[in-house]
């Protein structure tokens, strides 16, 4: 059995986009060590899947509908958990994506235009994925930052991506969003270092979720070209699983082992990010 954090036990922890691949495998794993759990979605449905799982296993968690890009949704999110738990000690900005419209056809420009190239990118799609990204964890962060604030050892706790370090080809919106991710995580730490509010990041290298698998998986179940140079470049030669994130997690939130630990984003990658690709 693997070590139990005893420190959070009883904390409460907000976790947005939680019924997610990864978010919902750290809502899992953070109420496997006594933290009860709010997971807001937009579709309560899929908060409620994984909250069930949760409470099956007997643990504490609920599903909250809720829009990290609605503030009045927000709210009312915020005081449904208040209401419920009487606080929260740990927010997880999980909520995000991307949009077919700010995704380029090809890696590279080629001048044909039956290709959806940077040309044909719509800045609808951009707004939207730049904004479910990073407008909706400042949002969440702003409304549920005084209720943390109350807590002795409050921790905000979003998710960036490799693509912030080095922009992936076809995802401009997205990688830009992401990159804003790692900044805003640095400057909302030294903003709230005084106020022992620690605020990290960690970045997922390539980990099959739902959004990514017709990109990274054809339909004979086979890896596409894409996934290809991907583990090419990743010197573990495989993708990432939900579980290679939970160490980190746990360090990050749990004050008894990162209590001098903010701004940083962590790479959590097989290696990605060292490789240099000779």
């Amino acid at each position: 059995m693997q070590t139990i954090h005893q420190n959070l036990q009883n904390k409460v922890a907000v976790v947005t986009g939680g019924s997610g691949v990864l978010c919902s495998a750290m809502a899992i794993e953070l109420a496997r060590h006594g933290v009860r759990i709010a997971i807001i979605n937009r579709t309560l449905k899929n908060g409620q899947l994984i909250a069930a799982e949760i409470q099956q296993a007997g643990g504490q968690a609920i599903a909250v509908e809720g829009d990290v890009l609605d503030r009045s949704s927000l709210e009312t999110a915020k005081d449904l958990v208040v209401s419920q738990f009487g606080k929260v000690d740990i927010l997880i900005n999980g909520a995000g994506g991307n949009h077919p419209d700010a995704i380029t056809s090809e890696e590279i420009y080629s001048g044909n235009e039956a290709e959806q190239s940077f040309f044909q990118m719509n800045e609808v799609g951009l707004s939207t994925v730049f904004a479910s990204n990073f407008t909706g964890t400042f949002l969440t962060s702003q409304v549920f930052g005084k209720v943390l604030l109350e807590q002795e050892s409050p921790v905000i706790l979003n998710i960036s991506s490799m693509s912030a370090f080095s922009p992936m080809t076809k995802v401009p919106a997205y990688s830009a969003a992401k990159s804003a991710i790692n900044n805003f995580t640095m400057w909302m730490a030294v903003h709230f270092a005084e106020s022992n509010l620690r605020v990290n990041a960690i970045a997922p290298g390539f980990f099959l979720t739902k959004q990514n698998h017709d990109l990274l998986i054809d339909a004979d179940g086979n890896h596409t070209q894409r996934s290809n140079k991907i583990l090419n470049s990743t010197p573990m030669k495989r993708f990432g699983k939900p579980e290679d994130l939970l160490g980190t997690m746990l360090w990050l939130v749990d004050e008894s082992y990162s209590s001098f630990v903010t701004g940083i984003t962590v790479p959590v990658d097989g290696g990605f990010m060292a490789y240099s690709g000779v």
